[in-house]
């Protein structure tokens, strides 16, 4: 799948993709996930950024989305449903790379050093050199696809953070605010950004069923012989 016809990601769906491929790593034993072990690492607290709170609908819709993308499927497995990913076929990437894309989804943007330490279950890389020329790979310069970003660098910084594009490009002004704002203020931009983009999308899908049935109605009326009124006993 070339990223020039990738759709954008909801903020829900990153985060199931990326719960997907962690627990794959982390937990095989369970792996596919059921649909209660999917919402519990979507709203895991701890090595989440942001943390997030998710209904069962909310993670069954997402998995509807990606399922149409054929990034994830279900199976039924002991009467119990489960779920798996297919991120790396459907983008076509190396387990190194599905691993750094997978810490920036869960854990938003961070230096190479960072994605180094998080991504240890996951890949072990040798040192930061290693984990920094899987990125610039993934930037896309060589290969004409790009799934991470380069943020510019916060002043008094000794490295760059990365971004990962599963929910699209970020615009210019948005860049600038992320290398500038520190801490839980950078993840909130970010997210409000992602969010805003989701809220699109399902009012898009809301309004393509409105058509859809006020067209059912208008054949169904068009479609319904005249009633003509009997006078002759009058």
């Amino acid at each position: 799948m070339n990223n020039a016809l990738f759709p954008m990601l909801s903020l829900t769906e990153v985060r199931v993709l990326g719960v997907l491929v962690e627990k794959q790593y982390t937990v095989p034993d369970t792996y596919p996930l059921t649909l209660n072990t999917l919402v519990s690492g979507c709203n895991q607290k701890s090595n989440r950024s942001p943390v997030m709170s998710v209904s069962q609908t909310d993670v069954l819709e997402a998995i509807e989305n990606l399922k149409q993308m054929s990034l994830v499927s279900e199976s039924c497995g002991g009467r119990v449903v489960r779920y798996a990913h297919h991120i790396e076929r459907e983008l076509k990437l190396p387990r190194q790379s599905i691993a750094l894309l997978t810490m920036l989804m869960l854990r938003g943007p961070q230096t190479g050093g960072e994605l180094r330490i998080h991504c240890e279950r996951l890949h072990k890389f040798a040192d930061i050199s290693s984990v920094e020329a899987f990125l610039e790979e993934l930037t896309g310069e060589s290969k004409g696809r790009s799934w991470v970003i380069k943020l510019p660098r916060k002043p008094g910084s000794r490295e760059n953070r990365w971004m990962h594009l599963l929910s699209g490009v970020p615009e210019k002004d948005q860049l600038n605010q992320l290398s500038v704002m520190v801490g839980t203020n950078t993840v909130a931009i970010y997210n409000e950004f992602d969010a805003l983009k989701s809220e699109v999308i399902r009012l898009q899908a809301e309004v393509a069923e409105l058509r859809k049935a006020v067209d059912f109605l208008l054949t169904q009326q068009t479609n319904q012989p005249a009633v003509h009124e009997d006078h002759s006993n009058k």
